[in-house]
C-alpha cells in the first residue's frame, strides 16, 4: 500500500515536471508566420516610388466627399459668376496633394485614438507547439504538445485610461478642424490666383496697346527731329520710354506664367501637361454679391482654428486628470489556460490542462519626483493652451474685422477709380475733337490716351484687389460668408 501511494506520487510529480518542461520550451520557443506576396512591377503605376509599392491598395474604397465641398462652402464661388473658377475649386478639392495629405492626417489620428482605446480592453494570446523534454530520474526523452491560452486585463477601475482615450480623441477631431482649415485655405488659394491671372491678362492687354502707344510717339520724335522741331535729347528720352514699356511688358508675362505654374499645382495638374488654362476675361467676371454690415458672433467660432483651440483646452484638461490618476495604483488580472499532452488526441482532457487565475496591483512610491513634474508640466500647459484659446479669439475678431473693413474700402476705391475712369473718357473725346479741329497734335492726343490706358490699368487692379479681399472675408469667416 506504501509502495502504491509513492508511485501515485512520482506519477504527479512526473506530469507536474512535463507540464512546466514543455510550457518553459513553448516560452523559449516562438514562431511567427506572415504571408509574402509579390507584386508585379509592371501592374504598378510608375508614379509611384519603388521601394513603397508593397503599400499600394489595388482595391480603393470609394468615400463620400460630400463634406468637403461643405468644407469650402462651394455654393458662395457663385458669388463670382464665373462657372471656370468654381470648376477649379472642385477640382483642387479632389486633385491637390496638399489636402491629400490633411486627409490622411485625420486617417493617421484617428487610427492612434483606435490604438489607445485598445488599451481599455483585454488582451489575448494563444500559442503552439511540439516539445521535447527528458524528467529527472528518466534515461528517454518524451515529445509533448503544448497550448497555452493567455489573458490580461488592466482593470481601469479609475478611468485612467478612459481618459487617455477621450485625450486621443480630442486629437482626432483636432486634425479634422486643421483638414478643414486646410481645405478654406487652398480654396482661397486658388481664387485670389486665378483673379490674379484674369488680372495679368488684362493688364498684359493694356501694356501692349502702351507699347504700340509708345512706339509710335518713339516714331513721330524721330520725325520732328529730322525736320528740326524737337531735339535729340527729346528723341532719346522717347526712345527711352518705349524700352521701358516693352520691358514691362515682359515682366507682365513672367509674372503672368508663375501664376499659372501656381495654378496648377493648386488643381493637381502638371505645369508641362500643353493645356492652355481656361479663364474668362476681367471684364466677363462680375461681382454683385451685397457687402454685408456686420457679422454674427457665431459665425466667428464657427472657425477651425477657433474650434481647434477650444478642443485643444478641453484636451488639455483631461491630460491633467490623467496626471493626478498616475498617483493611483494599477490593477491588473491574468489568466492562464495550458494544455499539454504527449499526444495531440488527449490534449483538451482536463487532467492534461492547467488553469491559473491571479491578480495584482501596483504603487510605485518613490519615481525621483517625475509624477509630481509630469502633473506641473501638465497644467502649466493647460494654462498655455488656456491663453492660446483666448488670444486666438481676440484674433478671430480682428481678422474677420479687418476683412471687412478691406472689403469695404476697396469697394469704395472701385467706385471711385470708375468715376475717375469715366471722367477721362470724357476728356479724351474733348482731344479727340480739339484734334480733328486742328487745335492740338497727334503727339498731345497719343499722351492723352495713354493716360486713359494708365486709369483702365487702375480700375482692374482695384476691382481684383477687391475681389480677392472679398475671399480674404470668406476665409476670416471660416468659409461660412453668406
Amino acid at each position: 500500500m506504501i509502495i502504491k501511494k509513492a508511485s501515485t506520487i512520482f506519477y504527479e510529480v512526473n506530469k507536474l515536471k512535463k507540464v512546466i518542461s514543455t510550457a518553459i520550451i513553448l516560452s523559449l520557443a516562438v514562431i511567427q508566420t506572415s504571408p509574402c506576396f509579390a507584386l508585379d512591377e509592371a501592374k504598378t503605376s510608375t508614379a509611384t516610388p519603388k521601394q513603397f509599392k508593397s503599400m499600394v491598395k489595388k482595391d480603393k474604397k470609394k468615400v463620400n466627399d460630400d463634406y468637403k465641398y461643405e468644407y469650402v462652402n462651394i455654393d458662395w464661388w457663385n458669388v463670382f459668376n464665373d462657372d471656370i473658377l468654381k470648376g477649379y475649386i472642385e477640382k483642387a478639392i479632389v486633385n491637390n496633394y496638399d489636402l491629400k495629405m490633411a486627409t490622411l492626417n485625420v486617417e493617421e489620428f484617428y487610427q492612434q485614438s483606435r490604438i489607445q482605446f485598445a488599451s481599455e480592453l483585454p488582451t489575448a494570446g494563444v500559442g503552439g507547439g511540439p516539445g521535447w523534454y527528458k524528467a529527472p530520474g528518466s534515461t528517454s526523452t518524451d515529445m509533448a504538445f503544448g497550448l497555452p491560452f493567455l489573458v490580461n486585463y488592466e482593470a481601469d477601475i479609475f478611468l485612467k485610461n478612459h481618459d487617455k482615450t477621450k485625450a486621443s480623441k480630442k486629437l482626432y477631431e483636432n486634425s479634422k478642424f486643421d483638414e478643414r482649415a486646410a481645405y478654406i485655405s487652398i480654396a482661397g488659394a486658388v481664387g485670389s490666383t486665378y483673379l490674379n491671372i484674369v488680372n495679368m491678362d488684362k493688364a498684359i492687354e493694356i501694356q501692349t496697346e502702351i507699347v504700340a502707344l509708345r512706339k509710335k510717339i518713339y516714331e513721330l520724335m524721330k520725325v520732328s527731329n529730322d525736320e528740326g522741331l524737337t531735339s535729340t535729347s527729346d528723341v532719346v528720352r522717347a526712345n527711352k520710354s518705349y524700352v521701358q514699356s516693352e520691358t514691362d511688358l515682359i515682366e507682365l508675362n513672367k509674372q503672368r506664367d508663375i501664376l499659372i505654374n501656381q495654378m496648377y499645382v493648386l488643381i493637381g495638374e502638371s505645369p508641362e501637361s500643353g493645356k492652355t488654362l481656361e479663364r474668362k476675361t476681367l471684364d466677363e467676371i462680375t461681382y454683385n454679391h451685397a457687402i454685408p454690415d456686420y457679422i454674427e458672433s457665431d459665425v466667428i467660432m464657427q472657425r477651425p482654428d477657433y474650434l481647434k483651440a477650444e478642443n485643444s483646452v478641453e484636451k488639455a484638461g483631461i491630460d491633467v486628470r490623467v496626471a493626478k490618476k498616475e498617483f493611483l495604483p494599477s490593477i491588473n488580472l491574468t489568466g492562464l489556460a495550458l494544455f499539454n499532452a504527449g499526444d495531440l488526441g488527449s490534449l483538451f482532457t482536463t487532467k492534461n490542462s492547467l488553469l491559473m487565475l491571479g491578480g495584482g496591483f501596483l504603487l510605485p512610491l518613490f519615481t525621483g519626483g517625475q509624477r509630481v513634474a509630469n502633473l506641473r508640466l501638465k497644467k502649466a500647459t493647460y494654462e498655455r493652451i488656456l491663453q492660446n484659446y483666448y488670444k486666438t479669439n481676440l484674433t478671430a475678431i480682428q481678422e474677420v474685422n479687418d476683412a471687412l473693413v478691406k472689403v469695404r474700402k476697396d469697394k469704395e476705391k472701385v467706385d471711385q477709380t470708375l468715376k475717375q475712369a469715366n471722367l477721362e473718357k470724357a476728356d479724351y473725346k474733348f482731344s479727340e475733337m480739339k484734334y480733328n479741329e486742328g487745335t492740338i497734335s497727334l503727339l498731345d492726343l497719343i499722351q492723352q490716351k495713354e493716360n486713359l490706358l494708365y486709369i483702365d490699368q487702375m480700375v482692374a487692379q482695384n476691382k481684383v484687389e477687391f475681389m480677392i479681399d472679398y475671399i480674404g472675408l470668406y476665409k476670416a469667416t471660416g468659409s461660412k460668408l453668406q
